[in-house]
């Protein structure tokens, strides 16, 4: 198996650029997520990497070669997509070992390596069945045995459970978690889903409108944040951003009745804004005597988010344990630690350290 690198990566669409100069480097045995919003670029760079789209400037290594100019037949990776994409006239062993086929490798080979990636997979059971008679999860990794059996050096994944209900979802992260580790090959995953991606990575890409934002380990990144959207974005539910003004070496919330937040990080001038974020599990609530209401309870069973709105606008939602509740409309305060909180740029929106 072997690593992808990618310099000065752009991709136009004739005078619009949707990818904008991506450097990234992706190890050798290395479990890589693109995560962002609709239409941030994630499946666009996916398919770059493929070479089903052109890359418009710069470079995309695979190993030690070269492959910007390759076909997507010559770069030696298999893309398992959103859509199945079986035959449906076709059994499950065929449907794997088609590719194999078609390329002219000999019948005892094909088998051999179907059998394998149905070892893998757990689809001996399967083999003789059509896509019609296997559930959502099934095919699914009938698509991922078909990339398998072709021995590609990098997997390539463009959204592959979104088409699977919740549980079956969960089921599959801890299928393809499994098959990571156990053929230890590169893969580089897309999804829209923050949870996939922290459950899922070694390490995690955030894009936000063709650029990348940050890169780190799942817990890098939630725990050391660059800017507000990649605070927002990693994390469920995510943090709360509250609005603050400088004042006198702290920070001033008029939402939470002007609480005083005090901070070793470097403040800009006083009387500037300031964002203070602070994650749902950090902040207590109790009823009290302010502008703050509870207008809903999203009961989860062993937890529970209020969701509260200030008098100023600002939602705020506060992570609870426990069985005791206070009504829906009732005015309440709320608590943090100042240590635990985060500090943005009002402008910039970029972390203040």
């Amino acid at each position: 198996m072997t690593g992808v690198t990618l310099a000065k990566a752009v991709k136009k669409y004739g005078d619009v650029q949707v990818i904008h100069d991506v450097d990234l480097s992706i190890r050798d045995g290395e479990f890589c997520v693109f995560v962002g919003p609709s239409g941030c670029g994630k499946s666009t760079l996916l398919r770059m990497i493929a070479g089903l789209e052109e890359t418009s400037s710069g470079q995309i290594h695979i190993g030690d070669r070269d492959v910007t100019g390759l076909d997507a037949a010559d770069r030696g990776v298999a893309m398992v997509f959103q859509s199945y994409a079986l035959y449906p006239h076709m059994t499950v062993e065929e449907n794997m070992g088609f590719g194999l086929k078609m390329n002219g490798h000999p019948k005892a080979a094909i088998k051999a390596k179907v059998d394998e990636a149905s070892r893998i997979l757990k689809l001996d059971d399967y083999l003789k069945r059509k896509p019609k008679a296997l559930s959502g999860g099934q095919r699914q990794r009938v698509a991922i045995g078909r990339a398998i059996v072709r021995g590609p050096e990098v997997f390539l994944f463009d959204e592959p459970l979104s088409n699977l209900d919740a549980e079956l979802r969960v089921d599959m992260r801890v299928e393809i978690a499994r098959l990571h580790k156990e053929i230890g090959a590169t893969m580089i995953y897309v999804t829209h889903d923050q949870v996939e991606a922290m459950t899922l990575a070694d390490k995690i890409v955030v894009l936000r409108a063709g650029r990348v934002e940050q890169v780190g380990s799942p817990m890098d990144l939630y725990a050391d944040p660059d800017n507000r959207f990649v605070a927002g974005f990693i994390g469920s539910p995510s943090m709360n951003f509250l609005k603050g003004q400088v004042a006198g070496g702290v920070i001033v919330v008029p939402a939470l009745e002007n609480r005083r937040v005090r901070t070793s990080v470097v403040l800009p001038k006083e009387g500037a804004t300031v964002l203070v974020g602070i994650r749902p599990q950090h902040l207590t609530v109790e009823a009290g005597d302010s502008s703050l209401i509870l207008e809903l309870r999203e009961r989860l069973g062993g937890v529970s988010y209020d969701y509260l709105r200030s008098s100023t606008g600002e939602k705020i939602i506060v992570e609870t344990r426990g069985d005791e509740a206070l009504p829906e409309g009732t005015a309440v305060t709320l608590d943090f630690d100042d240590t635990k909180a985060y500090f943005f740029d009002g402008q910039s929106e970029q972390r203040l350290r």
